[in-house]
C-alpha cells in the first residue's frame, strides 16, 4: 500500500491510500511517533535500547513545514523546530494513522 495523496488539513495529515482508504493523523501524534534513533532510541547488539529522556514538544515541534517522499517506500516530515531525521515507511505510517 502506498499513499496517493498527502495533505495537511489544519492540525492533521490527511492521507489517501492506493487501496481507496483514507487516514487522518494528528500532527502531534505523528511527531510523537517519530521513528528516528534520537526519538525512539537505538538498540545495541544485545537488544538493549538506549534512549534520550522524553522532552516536552514546543509548539514549533508540531508545525509541519513539508513532507518529502523517500524513494517509493516512505515519507520524511520536516518540522518547524528543524527536526527531519524521522523516515516513516508507508506501513508504519498507516499503523500510526490507525487505519
Amino acid at each position: 500500500m502506498k499513499p496517493v495523496d498527502i495533505q495537511q488539513v489544519g492540525n492533521e495529515l490527511a492521507i489517501r491510500w492506493d487501496d481507496g482508504g483514507e487516514s487522518f493523523v494528528r500532527l502531534e501524534a505523528l511527531r510523537r511517533a517519530c521513528p528516528c534513533a534520537g526519538c525512539k532510541g537505538e538498540m545495541d547488539i544485545l537488544g538493549n535500547v538506549y534512549k534520550n529522556p522524553d522532552k516536552p514538544l514546543t509548539p514549533q515541534a508540531i508545525q509541519l513545514r513539508r513532507v518529502m517522499q523517500v524513494g517509493g517506500y516512505a515519507i520524511q516530515p520536516v518540522w518547524g523546530d528543524g527536526h527531519s531525521s524521522g523516515i516513516f515507511a508507508f506501513d508504519y505510517l498507516r499503523r500510526v494513522a490507525g487505519s
